[in-house]
């Protein structure tokens, strides 16, 4: 009798812990980024042809080489400040499941070219309205009309100081 007793907790533990384990593994996968591609419920890796990167969606970071080493970091690096992440194909790497996933870079760079592009993607979410597309149109006209309002004041004393600058620089700046 003690050893049925004994039998039915560890079956019972066995169960508890298999259990916690799924949930866990549920609760750890983050969602995907609202430039991700669109029609993946679960995945835990994109990589980024044109910029030769790794996106680890359960952690919100890049993965990308740099410094002799590989770097996990919230954004990309200088270089690719001004990459288009909504644009830009990102392959969602469905076969693979670990914390390192640049140990198939060889064979991800050789498959997933750069400039390449599988099946048409949408994003997960629409870029915002203030975004990317409007921001440099205002800014622009914004700079406009400020450089515009100064020079009707300043066009006089600007030209003296150009004069000046001839004067004691040999030549303008």
């Amino acid at each position: 009798m003690k050893t049925i007793k004994i039998a039915i907790v560890g079956l019972f533990l066995l169960v508890a812990s298999a259990t916690q384990a799924q949930v866990s593994i549920n609760v750890n996968i983050g969602s995907p980024p609202a430039w991700g591609p669109q029609g993946y419920s679960e995945m835990e890796y994109y990589y980024l042809p044109d910029i030769e990167a790794y996106y680890d969606v359960r952690a919100s970071q890049f993965i990308y080489f740099g410094g002799g080493r590989w770097v996990r970091t919230t954004y990309l690096p200088r270089q690719y400040r001004n990459y288009d992440l909504y644009g830009g194909y990102k392959v969602v790497l469905n076969d693979y499941h670990g914390r390192t996933p640049y140990t198939y870079f060889d064979r991800h760079r050789v498959k997933y070219y750069k400039g390449y592009h599988g099946a048409p993607q949408r994003p997960y979410r629409p870029r915002e309205v203030y975004g990317y597309n409007e921001r440099p149109h205002r800014e622009y006209r914004h700079d406009n009309r400020y450089h515009d309002k100064h020079d009707k004041h300043d066009r006089h004393d600007r030209h003296d100081d150009r004069h000046d600058h001839d004067d004691h620089h040999g030549g303008r700046r």
